[in-house]
């Protein structure tokens, strides 16, 4: 999900709460309440998880084709060391294998993470370029992913996922970091902020703006478990 610059009409530094980007967070918003109200149809249980595997491959292996086929595949941009990435791809795994463990991580950094992305997107095109609409169809699709575990699989979560999700995400950030400092790269944003607004911008300068990082994503993590640790109470 990293940015690859091109010129051309379709490049847009406004992008963020722009009117296309206020109707695709509608469309997702209304995407999700509908997989909600139709997650105990025959139908849905049958085909969404095949149809979620399908949509994250597609998206991540045209994502590498376009790249390549106009000459923009750049270290620096395309290994999968972005969250958004590598929540893709574990998101893969999880719903081939229904592996609990890659569910209980990839629930709080994929979801936080996603969604953070849809909301403040560090993207340079609008619709309707590819790379618009590849952004978006593969955020909608981690979350999508996630929510089919819970919804249909039934799949839920503990207090201490939280802390494995944590020590798994800070176990990827330290990869990023150290491919950050060989290629010159930014994943994970550890080397700078986006050029786009977001979060980062109102947590301080390079490198405090991590620290603040982590504290913010253990207090999402947290919210993101609420919904479970009401559930259990009743």
């Amino acid at each position: 999900m990293a940015p690859i610059f091109e010129t051309g009409t379709y490049i847009d530094q406004a992008l963020f709460l722009s009117p296309v980007h206020l109707y695709t967070l509608t469309f997702f918003f209304i995407l999700i309440s509908f997989f909600y109200l139709f997650r105990d149809h025959s139908l849905v249980i049958r085909f969404s998880r095949w149809t979620l595997i399908g949509v994250l491959a597609v998206s991540e292996i045209s994502l590498i084709v376009w790249s390549l086929s106009i000459g923009q595949w750049d270290i620096r941009f395309n290994l999968p060391l972005q969250l958004c990435t590598i929540s893709l791809y574990l998101c893969i795994i999880m719903l081939i294998t229904r592996n609990y463990f890659i569910f209980e991580v990839v629930y709080f950094f994929g979801i936080a993470g996603s969604f953070q992305a849809l909301v403040t997107p560090d993207l340079f095109y609008t619709f309707p370029h590819y790379r618009y609409l590849h952004f978006f169809v593969a955020h909608f699709a981690i979350i999508l992913a996630i929510l089919h575990m819970v919804w249909i699989e039934k799949y839920t979560i503990t207090f201490t996922s939280i802390f494995k999700s944590f020590a798994v995400l800070n176990g990827f950030a330290f990869i990023a970091f150290s491919a950050n400092k060989v290629t010159g790269a930014n994943y994970m944003f550890l080397a700078r902020k986006p050029t786009g607004p977001s979060i980062l911008d109102v947590l301080g300068p390079y490198p405090w703006y991590i620290v603040s990082l982590e504290f913010i994503a253990l207090l999402m993590f947290v919210l993101l478990y609420l919904p479970f640790h009401k559930k259990k109470q009743k």
